[in-house]
């Protein structure tokens, strides 16, 4: 049995405005998607946000970093409870996944840097994902191109040294990274591998104003390949089969 802890990076009155659009808070949205991947599963989560510390750490195998629907990006100050979070992982010596805030937040701080997209916001679908390394085992398992469920304005505008860039498309150059030195272990997506499309339009209808036409929209891609669960849960599902 793998036990994770799922480092939910929602404050609460974000995850009700989600909840009451009709998805799950962010942590237990993860949980949810770690328990599909490996129903054995033992999971906990954590908010930080809302003054929650961390558990002991020594009893996990793997620490997720959900995203997160905040105003600032992952290098402000505001968002120092969860870099330091991070940081106190890391020190750990744990493998972590991340998406979207996730692996902004890493990249923060491994010494890169995150902001505001030149291109706006990615809201709904990342289309034509193109895998940069395929030979990553997180990557196993994917065809290329692909497209992804994704909700964001920010990216990861400069990789950490050492950092191995995964994918990517012609609006995000780094759709996913992996960090592997100095005693640290890092895989993220940009995208979001946990969210199926419900969860998409429950997250922009919440944040982002989407109308019930657009998320009609984006139901007429319910019966593509990419985001069934078998392919959608594929980085994470490779991470977790890892540890």
């Amino acid at each position: 049995m793998v036990d994770i802890l799922v480092v939910d990076s929602n404050p609460a009155a974000l995850n009700a405005q989600i909840q009451a659009a009709g998805s799950l808070p962010l942590g237990q949205g993860y949980r949810k998607a770690v328990l599909t991947c490996d129903a054995g599963a033992d999971v906990a989560i954590c908010a930080p946000y809302d003054g929650q510390a961390l558990p002991q750490l020594s009893r996990f195998d793997g620490v997720i970093f959900s995203g997160s629907n905040v105003e600032w990006v992952a290098s402000d100050p505001r968002a120092a409870v969860l870099a330091q979070a991070l940081r106190d992982v890391f020190a750990a010596g744990l493998p972590v996944f991340g998406s979207c805030n996730g692996m902004q937040l890493a990249a923060h701080v491994l010494g890169g840097a995150c902001g505001p997209s030149p291109n706006g916001r990615e809201d709904g679908l990342a289309e034509a994902i193109t895998v940069a390394a395929p030979a990553h085992p997180m990557m196993a398992g994917r065809t290329t191109p692909f497209r992804a469920t994704c909700v964001h304005r920010d990216e990861v505008t400069r990789l950490p040294t050492g950092a191995t860039r995964l994918a990517g498309n012609a609006h995000t150059a780094v759709q996913a990274f992996a960090y592997e030195a100095n005693g640290q272990r890092f895989w993220g997506t940009q995208y979001h591998p946990e969210y199926t499309l419900g969860d998409v339009c429950a997250v922009l209808s919440a944040g982002a104003g989407w109308d019930a036409d657009q998320c009609a929209a984006l139901g007429h891609f319910a019966a593509d390949p990419d985001l069934a669960d078998g392919a959608r849960l594929t980085e994470l599902r490779n991470w977790l089969t890892s540890l």
